[in-house]
């Protein structure tokens, strides 16, 4: 029997009350010791003693000196993660961080590097690998259901672009936004990136251009194992978080749509209606939130494998080779991890 985990998280925005709440609802053997936020106030402190948390500082290094914590969630802006990361792991303290871990490899190898020797348990999160969908969507692919894969499709757009503050710092749409993708791209076909061939153009919001990012974008992928992808992504779906996958191979053809509030449709006489797919990625993956928490608690506890260093850093060259192809207009050989 394991004690219960104690966590402390940095960041206490929009992700970091994300991971508070599955931790002190859907998570089990663990409890969160302390939230640190550089801004925290009333505000924050009542929304943690809500859920259970009864201390909340400005400075995070109270939790990396706290000998009590067991593990820290990096949830702070990501021009922090790294930092955060190098000291979390040098306090002796279980990692886990939200993506990007940095926009430079190098500095992501050199955080890698420290992880590694202080030998703590280090996660990224990407939480789709912890979807239901993408998981069964693999599945077909480990137990030779779909054979020897030729053809990877992903779909990925949101329902909204985000404020033109966001990417003058977020690294742009391939950094920020299909990196999730070049991660979902890795993990269905089980092989690496070797080149990528991007076009982009700015067709939503004018504003994003002038800030020299894109807002739609087709991906070309070629992997080590022979196969082919494409990925397409757009900053808004009229209709709502539009993900979608298609795994083609030699025996057959794995596909997921996407998640909608049921599954019933409305036939009349003007047609056959369905309901709009879930409308934010906190609704579409609000339980791929809750198993990767899991899936790190059992890491910690047990020595299980999770998306970690390689994750971290080959998901960050891939989006670095479609931003330069994106500028020459040509295809780009993906650096090695």
């Amino acid at each position: 029997m394991h004690k219960n985990l104690r966590f402390g998280i940095v960041g206490g925005g929009r992700i970091g009350k994300v991971h508070a709440g599955n931790l002190a609802t859907r998570v089990t053997g663990v409890e969160v010791s302390l939230l640190a936020d550089p801004f925290a106030g009333e505000e924050l402190t009542a929304w943690a003693a809500d859920h259970g948390i009864t201390r909340v500082v400005r400075d995070y290094r109270d939790i990396l000196r706290d000998p009590d914590i067991d593990a820290v969630l990096i949830c702070s802006p990501t021009n922090t993660h790294a930092a955060i990361s190098r000291e979390t792991a040098l306090a002796g303290k279980h990692v886990f961080c939200e993506k990007p871990l940095d926009q430079d490899p190098d500095v992501i190898r050199e955080t890698l590097e420290v992880v590694k020797d202080a030998g703590v348990v280090f996660q990224i999160g990407f939480n789709r690998r912890f979807d239901h969908n993408f998981r069964a969507l693999r599945q077909a692919v480990t137990d030779g259901t779909v054979g020897d894969v030729h053809l990877l499709r992903i779909t990925s757009r949101d329902p909204e672009p985000p404020p033109v503050e966001y990417v003058r710092v977020s690294g742009g749409l391939f950094l920020d936004m299909a990196i999730h993708d070049f991660d979902m791209a890795r993990y269905l076909t089980g092989s690496e990136v070797m080149k990528v061939h991007a076009a982009g153009a700015v067709l939503i919001d004018p504003a994003i251009g002038r800030e020299g990012d894109i807002d739609t974008a087709v991906t070309t992928l070629w992997f080590e194992n022979g196969a082919l992808g494409v990925i397409d992504n757009s900053r808004k779906a009229s209709y709502g978080y539009d993900q979608r996958a298609e795994v083609f191979g030699s025996k057959g053809c794995a596909v997921c749509a996407n998640d909608t509030p049921s599954r019933v449709s409305l036939s009349d006489a003007d047609g056959v209606r369905w309901e709009k797919p879930m409308f934010f990625f906190l609704e579409r993956y609000a339980e791929s939130f809750a198993e990767e928490l899991r899936y790190f608690v059992k890491a910690v506890n047990e020595g299980t494998d999770v998306p970690g260093g390689k994750a971290a850093l080959n998901s960050v060259l891939i989006a670095l080779a479609a931003k330069k192809s994106l500028e020459i207009g040509r295809p780009v050989e993906v650096a090695r991890g």
